[in-house]
């Protein structure tokens, strides 16, 4: 992964610091509303070791700040950072690929917290209003 965080790609880049399952999940219920170690790992069911390496790595990279809420004992929350927060879209935009493309069964749904209704995202491109995924694409070399 180091690799990837230097190449001039931005997806590549972003994957270096969020390309697993596990850092991708620990965001998921960030924004949920999980901040403490322990609720993160009741969550996931994430041996501790492996959660402690990923909060600190998303703490380093950016998208969460670590914050003291106890000094005795020492306890630290996690609380999403802007960067953090800007994820929110990239998440949604798995999950909707995972409906159309993955589902079967019960799958857990998101919903809007002030309107009550299901969140049905669409990804569009600014200049275009294009949806994502419509319309060719283009790589374009680094100059």
């Amino acid at each position: 992964m180091n690799k990837l965080s230097t190449q001039p790609c931005m997806i590549a880049r972003s994957l270096a610091i969020v390309g697993d399952a596990w850092s991708m999940l620990i965001m998921r219920d960030a924004h949920a509303g999980l901040t403490r170690f322990d609720d993160f790992r009741r969550s996931l069911g994430i041996a501790p070791t492996m959660l402690t390496g990923r909060l600190s790595a998303l703490v380093d990279e950016g998208l969460l700040e670590k914050r003291r809420y106890s000094d005795r004992p020492p306890r630290d929350e996690y609380v999403l950072t802007e960067a953090g927060l800007d994820f929110l879209p990239v998440l949604f935009a798995i999950g909707a690929w995972g409906r159309k493309h993955r589902s079967g069964g019960k799958v857990t749904r998101f919903f809007d917290a002030e309107n009550g209704t299901e969140i049905d995202p669409l990804t569009i491109d600014r200049a275009t209003g294009a949806p994502i995924g419509t319309r060719s694409i283009r790589i374009a070399p680094v100059e």
